[in-house]
């Protein structure tokens, strides 16, 4: 539960730098830096969708009801989400937003380590369930 909290925290970190990047530009500036589909939909607003447009949706999320499988899933998304951030640190130039994607790719490695080990605390416990 925690983890989940944090990210739903990281998406406003996202959408509140979106919006100071975006907030004041003028049309042009919009149009140039390839924007415009963005801004026909929805203005200067902070949208989660991808790079190409595809808005987020909870089908994103996986969940099988079984541990193992789940967590080697959340393992996944976090070191998605880490090169992701990386590959944004490779395109900014702006220190301003450089500095909290960087704590952002942190705290994905973070939740990845923690997701590491709820998951060898359920091996664990598997093989005390199996052994008795």
């Amino acid at each position: 539960m925690d983890i989940g909290t944090e990210e739903l925290a990281h998406w406003e970190m996202i959408g509140t730098m979106i919006h100071q990047l975006l907030k004041g530009q003028s049309i042009e500036a919009i149009k140039k830096a390839g924007l415009d589909p963005y801004f026909v939909l929805h203005d200067r607003a902070s949208f989660p969708a991808d790079p190409n447009g595809v808005p987020w949706t909870a089908a994103y999320i996986q969940a099988t009801g079984d541990p193992i499988a789940d967590l080697h899933e959340d393992l996944a998304a976090e070191q998605k989400a880490r090169v992701t951030y990386e590959h944004i640190l490779d395109l900014a130039d702006d220190p301003d937003i450089k500095q909290p994607i960087r704590f952002l790719r942190e705290r994905e490695i973070v939740h990845y380590q923690r997701f590491g080990e709820a998951l060898q605390i359920v091996y664990g416990l598997q093989e005390v369930t199996h052994t008795h």
